[in-house]
């Protein structure tokens, strides 16, 4: 039997579904920068207060990213992700009801609680369906939804902002009202959709079933299996580490782009469309870069050159002189975050598996994206210091490069050489 043929099957199954979700997951997190190009001033928010509120998300990402993950490796992800997409969309869907600061901090803090479990629950459950010499490409397949969510978000945005004063409500509380809506509907699709793992799903023969779990059966042992072992490996926080340095970046550029690009005299309709064109970019480069990775059997110089790329970019924005090269900087630094995404989550399974993989890719999850939290604060806050953009693009180049050189000194040092494999079979 072509096993080929029967994880190919499994993919298309499962990977466009999966990547459905993840794609109106960052559109319900990301909305809001858009929100803020007319929000800001009917609120009074200033850079620091829209910074804050922004970046607070990632601190209810981090509180309850552990707990989550390891509910849904014992409930299955099946049920588990319905109740966290219910749970999202009603949440997002509660940014229209914003008056101030605090109730802004509130919705923020607990859409991050909400969204907690879904992005490593999500690689958890890709690694009970695909060996390791599959995971770069459908990592980074099912990842193409961070830059075409951005693709699409953006100019969606745009034209729910045109709605102000219908039924006499703000054009940024329509926004943040229709697209929390699809998170609410998905819940229903994912509980008919999604088996929890090949042995429940009833489009598999017996014969596909047993091919997958002898090909799974049949990696080498990971270091870890148990949760409590694996929360305590310096590879976990170190693999954080790097993430954070990406997360930094991204979801500071991925909150402020719209005001960066309304800066830069474009109107609210285009920014949109402006935003959207380093995303399309990012999406040819993340699968591009992944299939390298798998078809090479190497992960850690594919992270290190493509987070290297992204801090290069940083650097140009920082001293660009036109915002024609400014913009050409951050395609750069956007190329290079998607690059890297593919390569770096296929780490965690070469020495995590069961309880720890839940377990250390939430931890690495959420250590990283306390960058989430920073980036937005480090650009709001030395924007308004400054009156400009490049000190904040700097200390993200500063952090990328810290990142890049940890990967590569765990190549060296700390046993993820075990991530190459051989592509038998």
């Amino acid at each position: 039997m072509d096993d080929d043929r029967i994880f190919k099957k499994c993919a298309w199954r499962l990977i466009p579904l999966m990547g459905l979700l993840y794609a109106v997951n960052l559109i319900d997190r990301i909305n809001v920068g858009f929100a803020a190009l007319t929000m800001n001033q009917d609120l009074g928010f200033s850079p620091t207060i829209f910074g804050f509120g922004a970046g607070v998300f990632s601190i209810g990402f981090l509180a309850f990213q552990v707990p989550s993950s390891i509910m849904l490796e014992r409930v299955g992800a099946r049920r588990w992700i319905a109740v966290i997409l219910m749970a999202w969309g009603a949440l997002s869907a509660a940014g229209s009801l914003v008056q101030g600061p605090t109730s802004f901090y509130v919705v923020r803090f607990m859409l991050g609680v909400a969204e907690a479990g879904f992005f490593p629950g999500m690689i958890l459950y890709m690694s009970l369906w695909f060996p390791r010499s599959y995971r770069a490409r459908l990592i980074a397949t099912f990842m193409i939804a961070v830059p075409v969510s951005r693709i699409i978000g953006g100019p969606l945005s745009s034209i729910i902002l045109q709605m102000d004063g219908v039924a006499n409500l703000d054009g940024w509380r329509w926004l943040f009202l229709l697209e929390g809506l699809p998170a609410c509907i998905l819940s229903f699709v994912v509980l008919k959709y999604l088996p929890d793992r090949p042995a429940q799903a009833s489009w598999l023969t017996p014969e596909e079933k047993q091919v997958i779990a002898a090909r799974l059966a049949a990696e080498e042992d990971p270091v870890h299996r148990d949760v409590w072992p694996a929360l305590r490996d310096p590879r976990v926080f170190a693999l954080g580490l790097i993430i954070f340095g990406t997360s930094l970046g991204s979801d500071g550029l991925s909150l402020w782009l719209p005001l960066i690009v309304q800066g830069m005299g474009f109107s609210n309709f285009a920014n949109g469309f402006v935003v959207a064109m380093p995303s399309l970019a990012g999406a040819c480069a993340m699968l591009f870069w992944a299939r390298s990775s798998d078809r090479r059997g190497e992960r850690v110089w594919h992270v290190a050159l493509a987070v290297l790329f992204a801090a290069a970019g940083f650097g140009i924005t920082s001293v660009a002189p036109s915002n024609a090269i400014m913009l050409l900087g951050l395609v750069f630094a956007v190329v290079g975050i998607n690059a890297a995404y593919g390569p770096f989550y296929s780490l965690p399974s070469a020495f995590l598996a069961g309880p720890a993989a839940a377990g250390g890719i939430a931890l690495i999850y959420s250590i990283g994206n306390l960058g989430g939290f920073v980036g937005p604060m480090i650009i709001g806050v030395l924007s308004e210091e400054t009156g400009n953009y490049s000190a904040s693009m700097l200390v993200f180049s500063f952090f990328l490069v810290v990142a890049a050189v940890t990967v590569l000194l765990l190549g060296r040092t700390a046993g993820l050489r075990t991530a190459k494999y051989s592509r038998s079979g």
